[in-house]
């Protein structure tokens, strides 16, 4: 069995390993090759590590980039056209994915193509889920609601669960939490804590006089990122004492903090499945920003709004994304009354996701479409 996995950033190399490993029992000489992060290589040295490079957000950073992803999406397809492999598995990463698959397809049909982590077509253009399922054999959902759009129009998909549960319940330590500890959670990309990282300094400096209480700390997935935090944070003239930036993974801040200031994104549902109280924050190139609302059919952005179809979590995007709002919010996240309303809507939502066991039942699901089950 060889199979060509693609996955373009951190979440979906973490989301993609689990896949592989549980694929790698039901096919023990499967060979993998691709494209995914340091996760998905550890587990087959033959797919290349390109995630940090790959993890450009918004439709003008992607354009400047475009050089960078057609290289690598014409090399991709040339690799499967000559390979022939059984099997090309995509992991999220819908811009580069799709038109990876819609190639494939049309110039290596003896390979199957299966897709985990649908592309949220129902939040953009309804009307790509019919051309997905033109190019598609298998779609795995994470959410129960996108089942029925993309079986309606006729592509083989099923419901998974999300994977976060699985990873988190296993982790999760429910007797720390720190009063007064605020998480602070700028992104794992560097674009994204050159964005996100200023303000949370501001807010820091704010409430050293607000609220001289309040300890801060983040977190920062790599020692380049935790040197780019504290250069930051020395230029912007904050005392490095006053926030601490821990390098490695943040579910233990997640498991820690009172409160959080946290950056749409998967992040934000790995809060709520830690009953992490937070405000979703975002900000993007204003060009980004004017493109994204022009073509958004949802009222919101972060899943746990999404999932409940209301605002359970505030979400500051753009200009609202400053300093008054952060604190305010932060204020009302540790109070007693309004905590726990947003803590009983976070858990409402994350009981949407499924009972765990998301990487099996997707590989049992690829079982099934390369042996030709129904």
């Amino acid at each position: 069995m060889k199979i060509v996995v693609v996955a373009g950033e951190k979440s979906g190399d973490k989301l993609g390993a689990m896949l592989m490993e549980e694929l790698l029992k039901r096919y023990p000489d499967a060979e993998f090759s691709g494209l995914g992060g340091s996760r998905m290589h550890a587990v087959a040295p033959a797919v290349q590590d390109w995630a940090e490079q790959a993890a450009v957000i918004g439709v003008v950073e992607v354009l400047r980039h475009a050089r960078f992803f057609m290289k690598h999406l014409d090399d991709m397809e040339a690799k499967i056209v000559a390979e022939k492999p059984d099997l090309l598995l995509l992991i999220d990463y819908p811009g580069f994915n799709q038109r990876l698959a819609e190639r494939v397809h049309a110039n290596a049909p003896g390979t199957k193509i299966a897709y985990f982590i649908a592309p949220m077509v129902w939040a953009w253009h309804k009307k790509r889920a019919p051309k997905l399922a033109r190019v598609l054999d298998l779609m795995m959902c994470i959410f129960p609601f996108e089942k029925p759009v993309f079986e309606a129009v006729g592509l083989r998909t099923e419901f998974v669960g999300h994977p976060l549960r699985d990873e988190i319940m296993a982790t999760r330590r429910t007797d720390v939490r720190e009063k007064n500890l605020i998480g602070l959670f700028p992104g794992s990309r560097r674009r994204e804590i050159e964005r996100h990282f200023p303000v949370f300094l501001k807010v820091v400096q704010t409430a050293q006089k607000e609220h001289p209480e309040w300890r801060f700390e983040t977190s920062a997935s790599s020692p380049q990122l935790t040197e780019l935090m504290l250069k930051m944070t020395r230029r912007a003239g904050v005392d490095p004492a006053l926030i601490n930036i821990c390098p490695g993974s943040y579910h233990d801040l997640m498991d820690r903090a009172e409160a959080a200031l946290v950056t749409s994104g998967t992040a934000t549902l790995e809060a709520a499945l830690h009953e992490l109280p937070f405000a979703l924050v975002y900000k993007v190139a204003w060009g980004t920003y004017l493109m994204a609302r022009m073509v958004l059919t949802i009222k919101y952005i972060g899943m746990v709004n999404i999932l409940e179809d209301k605002p359970i979590t505030r979400e500051l995007i753009q200009h609202e994304f400053n300093v008054p709002n952060c604190i305010a919010e932060l204020e009302r996240l540790t109070t007693p009354g309004p905590r726990e309303e947003v803590l009983a809507g976070m858990r409402e939502a994350t009981n949407h996701l499924g009972r765990g066991g998301a990487a099996v039942r997707a590989a049992e699901a690829i079982v099934a479409l390369m042996q030709g089950e129904s």
